[in-house]
């Protein structure tokens, strides 16, 4: 093993912070809009999908060809990377442009009925308060204080208590699953809650999840055919995340409890892929009611995943999967068009992270950014129109779950990995690696060995990050904490 050879071109982390605050003032004007100007926004996030599950990221050209086609009209990153391995921490991160460890409780994703899976989400499920709280902006509060129309349709998972609803935070209308997962069919989870909402309320419903959320979407787009208001449709997919059910079948009853089709490592041959498959073609309905309309060249499509795919996905050429931060828990495949304003046919290897879109968004309409929002993403979609070489990033990672805590920090093309996990008789057990990305994506080389000082150097600055964003909330006032 050779030592590590860093790049002399890499920004001191001080230095890009600085910049990453005023990048509104800096970057190119070409997609910073007027208020007469202002594009339409679509954001399509797909649940638990692989770095290699599209066509574009080297799969097979029949698994996703309407987000090959969306690529060839757009942007491609190679770089991208979700806020967290799990669900409900990069969707808090999207909508609020911050570390969602500023949040507090949403380190980690909210367990199947409401479950708290960490101290301070424990503590939090505990007086009803695991959720994203409303007493901070969000990317649709801010859209809809500028004019936007804004819709949700699709997952939530930010909240089961009515306080927490995609109506409390900006959307004026939403369709959703309140909860991580549920069968596509009957809309009951694996503990048999019910899932399926309507602007705050329960609903009853039927046929396929990814067909009801698809096609509210396209209705929503041609309601809005005759309308010069711009719109946000958040079009956040269940699938391909468990159960895995394929579309077309319509059973009479609903999943059992104990189905394997719960488990993420017990997928039946084809069934995923048809899943995939079966959200890409919704995807192009989408597009074809936007094309339709006439809207396409004012349309700002952004398509991502909210964390690196399971067992079952395709994650070549990664290593390691869903809850993990090595580089299959975290990197996602992100696409990105707008006709007029970002190149087509570009592959970008730009770093970026989840809070990155909502900045960037905020900026595509002309929204400038307050001292309330406190955003610490950077506006990747300038960037790209731009045609700048890629600025050095320094991203972290966190996410605690009974008994272990996955963490991480990509300092220019540098990574470093921590495990924690508690032991039976009360210890704590570390595990640490070192990477360079430059020449080892796949993360086989673990350099810490030969590297003790660059170890020491990014375990000290993740340390002093987590110190430094971790936040407890403590629920209502007059609640104490326990003590033990």
């Amino acid at each position: 093993m050779s030592p590590i050879h860093i790049n002399p071109r890499v920004v001191p982390l001080t230095v890009w912070a600085m910049a990453a605050l005023c990048f509104h003032a800096c970057v190119p004007t070409s997609l910073r809009a007027d208020s007469n100007d202002r594009p339409n926004i679509v954001l399509i996030l797909a649940d638990d999908l692989g770095y290699g599950d599209l066509g574009c990221y080297g799969n097979d050209a029949q698994a996703t060809p309407t987000l090959d086609r969306l690529a060839r009209r757009g942007v491609r990153w190679t770089q991208a990377y979700a806020n967290g391995p799990e669900c409900s921490p990069t969707r808090a991160a999207l909508l609020t442009g911050r570390y969602q460890q500023h949040v507090g409780g949403l380190e980690c994703a909210i367990g199947v009925g409401n479950v708290g899976r960490y101290d301070d989400a424990i503590r939090l499920h505990l007086v009803n308060e695991l959720g994203l709280p409303t007493d901070r902006p969000t990317l649709a509060n801010r859209l809809s204080e500028a004019g936007y129309d804004t819709a949700l349709f699709g997952k939530w998972h930010l909240g089961y208590e009515a306080q927490f609803s995609p109506m409390q935070h900006g959307f004026k209308e939403a369709l959703y699953c309140i909860g991580g997962a549920m069968d596509y069919y009957h809309y009951l989870d694996s503990v048999a809650t019910y899932n399926l909402f309507r602007n705050g309320r329960p609903i009853s419903g039927e046929g396929y999840f990814t067909d009801t959320i698809t096609d509210h979407a396209v209705q929503y787009v041609r309601d809005r055919n005759d309308s010069e208001q711009p719109f946000f449709l958040y079009l956040p997919y269940t699938a391909p995340h468990t159960p895995y059910q394929p579309p077309g079948q319509s059973p009479v009853d609903p999943l059992p409890l104990d189905s394997p089709l719960w488990k993420q490592s017990d997928d039946p041959p084809g069934v995923y892929r048809s899943m995939v498959r079966h959200m890409d073609e919704g995807i192009g309905k989408v597009l074809h009611a936007i094309e339709e309309s006439g809207k396409t060249d004012r349309t700002l499509v952004i398509f991502a995943s909210d964390n690196g795919g399971t067992s079952a996905s395709r994650n070549e050429p990664l290593r390691g999967f869903k809850g993990q931060t090595f580089e299959g828990g975290i990197r996602v495949p992100l696409i990105a068009r707008w006709p007029g304003h970002l190149p087509e046919s570009t592959v970008n290897h730009q770093v970026t992270i989840t809070f990155d879109l909502t900045a960037s968004m905020l900026a595509a309409a002309g929204i400038p950014p307050t001292q309330e929002d406190a955003m610490e993403g950077i506006d990747v979609l300038s960037l790209a129109a731009s045609g700048e070489p890629p600025q050095p990033r320094t991203l972290h990672w966190r996410k605690p779950r009974a008994p272990q805590v996955w963490g991480g920090i990509r300092d220019g093309n540098l990574k470093y990995i921590r495990q924690e996990k508690a032991t039976t008789d009360g210890r704590t057990t570390i595990r640490e690696w070192l990477f360079n990305l430059a020449d080892d994506i796949g993360e086989q080389n673990d350099l810490a060995p030969q590297n003790p000082g660059e170890l020491d150097r990014l375990r000290g600055k993740y340390l002093a990050w987590e110190q430094a964003v971790r936040n407890n909330r403590r629920g209502r006032p007059g609640w104490k904490p326990s003590t033990d």
